[in-house]
């Protein structure tokens, strides 16, 4: 991909260390992300690629029986298909996804997600982008090109928190809009009902879809560290509460704790990627879970 101007998401530092990221390859290889890779499969699709010494535990119907004949060794013929797949980007741009300091949530989802589509389209693949908050904001179709990245890098950054948190309903409008079984990466801080969230996965899942789950929040939501009395905003509907912080603070905390534990657990259930993303953490560890 060629380098582009300097874009607010995507630094330049970003950029060199992408270029050399041991991620990528090994991502795409097991077919993780978007990305076009070789696989070795038997039939009339696919090419014949090269023949190579059985080892214990492969697939003996690859044996080339006529080699075996002339040879006395076992060999196998091994064939290629070009398999293209695509990453589908899901940012949440609600408005609580605006808490944090010194950066915001949406902030450290933004670098994390360009440096996502950076990574993705460098090998000539394809993303989308869907921005949204109760409803779609804006959705950027899957491309491949130095302009759609130009696009989207531009997108984020014109984009801002906006109104409630509506994950299951962006899942279930988008979904007729992706045609073929993809990657899809939800970035998100989850104030919404799980089981709906999961509900509205579950056409992805029926579709083969390989679905990442990014829980982004703030230390301060996780601890709540605030003492004294205080103003809390909800930052969706501008609703206050003034409260005692250490009064609350217990049963703030198992509420939080009960959240992820719930969304965990139907991710486990349901073969789904789950990883907790806190903006005290830099955001290229994302891609070192996404990797394992």
């Amino acid at each position: 991909m060629a380098e582009h101007r300097h874009f607010k998401y995507l630094k330049p530092e970003d950029i060199r260390r992408l270029a050399s990221y041991e991620f990528a390859p090994k991502a795409l290889a097991e077919g993780y992300l978007s990305g076009r890779h070789m696989s070795r499969q038997r039939g009339s699709s696919v090419e014949f690629h090269d023949y190579r010494a059985y080892t214990p535990g492969d697939d003996r119907a690859l044996i080339d029986w006529r080699v075996f004949a002339r040879t006395d060794r076992y060999y196998l013929r091994t064939y290629q298909q070009e398999t293209n797949l695509e990453c589908h980007v899901f940012l949440d741009s609600s408005g609580s996804m605006g808490f944090g300091a010194p950066l915001t949530k949406l902030e450290y989802a933004s670098f994390f997600s360009a440096a996502l589509c950076y990574l993705v389209l460098k090998n000539s693949d394809r993303v989308s982008l869907s921005l949204f908050d109760d409803g779609i904001r804006a959705f950027y179709p899957p491309g491949s090109t130095n302009r759609h990245m130009q696009q989207l890098m531009n997108a984020l950054e014109r984009n801002a928190p906006g109104k409630e948190t509506a994950v299951s309903a962006a899942l279930r409008r988008t979904l007729p809009l992706l045609t073929r079984r993809a990657t899809v990466i939800v970035v998100s801080d989850f104030f919404d009902d799980a089981p709906a969230i999961f509900e509205a996965l579950s056409p992805y899942l029926h579709r083969g879809f390989r679905i990442h789950l990014f829980h982004v929040l703030d230390p301060q939501e996780l601890a709540l560290g605030k003492h004294g009395m205080w103003t809390f905003v909800d930052m969706e509907t501008g609703a206050r509460v003034i409260a005692n912080a250490d009064v609350i603070r217990g049963g703030y905390r198992r509420a939080l704790d009960e959240q992820i534990k719930q969304l965990r657990d139907l991710a486990a259930r349901r073969n789904v990627d789950y990883a907790l993303a806190r903006t005290d953490t830099h955001y290229f560890s994302l891609f070192d879970h996404l990797a394992r």
